[in-house]
Parts: structure tokens; C-alpha cells; sequence
């Protein structure tokens, strides 16, 4: 699965919006939804671990995932079936998120692309409201970083 938007602000600016645990916790989780980032260690190998919180209750798991490769303000990928430091995990939903970040007129083309390790879990990703989802992060990070500018 793909989601692509042009974000009016370069791709240093989005990756920064991206890389600081306190600027993503405004954006990654569709709104009203609150987010608590624990790890953010973009490195490979790496822990990439965040929680929600719906309605002012107590957090709960959201994403637990490992970084594979790290490209500064080019491309990040990150999966869900390692945690920090390799280590083998049984996510809900397995997936690898490769997100590239591209210079295009004055703005960035922010691109995700999400692969599955089957098309029963691609499935049950699109289900889950994949693009409506994901649109909506992606909408509140160009919204953000249009004022971090």
C-alpha cells in the first residue's frame, strides 16, 4: 500500500517534525487520539515505540517496531515484526513502513510505503481504514511542520 502527499515546508523541516519525540507525538495519531512517544531512536536497530490514549484514559500500546535503515531528512524504513535491537516480536499487524522524504518545487513529497507479510494482513490493514488513517497523520504532519518552518 502507498499514501503520498506534498508538504509545504523542505524535507529538513518535515524529518524534524518526524525525529523529535515531541514534535511526533502532535502529528502520529489521528486527532483527537493523544500520543506518548517512549522511543525514537532512529538509528538501525533502533526502538521505535509509541502509545495512545483516547479520550483522557490510560495509555495503551500503539506501534512497537524497530528501525532498519536511516537516511537523514531522505528516507526512514521500520518494521513491526523486530523490536529495539533486532529482536524478534509478534506484532498485531506485521508490517514494514519505508517513508522517503523528497525535495519536489519548494516542498516535500512525503511517500509511505507499507508492505505486508501477506495479502490476508494487507487486508486487514485497508479494513482497519489504511489510507483514511494514514492520511490523517499525514495531513496533521504537514500541518505541523508548515509551522515549524
Amino acid at each position: 500500500m502507498n499514501i503520498s502527499r506534498i508538504i509545504n515546508a523542505s524535507p529538513v523541516t518535515v524529518w524534524k517534525a518526524w525525529s523529535e519525540p515531541e514534535h511526533l507525538a502532535k502529528w502520529w495519531i489521528p486527532a483527537p487520539i493523544e500520543c506518548k512517544v517512549v522511543k525514537l531512536d532512529l538509528r538501525p536497530g533502533g526502538g521505535f515505540e509509541t502509545l495512545m490514549s483516547e479520550g483522557g484514559g490510560e495509555f495503551k500500546p500503539h506501534i512497537k517496531a524497530c528501525f532498519l535503515d536511516i537516511t537523514p531528512a531522505r528516507r526512514m524504513v521500520w518494521t513491526t515484526t523486530l523490536a529495539e535491537g533486532w529482536q524478534p516480536i509478534e506484532p498485531w499487524l506485521a508490517l514494514t513502513a519505508i517513508i522517503t522524504f523528497e525535495q519536489e518545487g519548494k516542498g516535500t513529497r512525503y511517500s509511505a510505503r507499507v508492505l505486508h507479510k501477506s495479502p490476508a494482513d494487507s487486508r486487514k490493514h485497508e479494513e482497519l481504514g489504511f489510507h483514511e488513517g494514514w492520511g490523517t497523520t499525514i495531513d496533521q504532519l504537514a500541518a505541523f511542520a508548515e509551522r515549524l518552518k
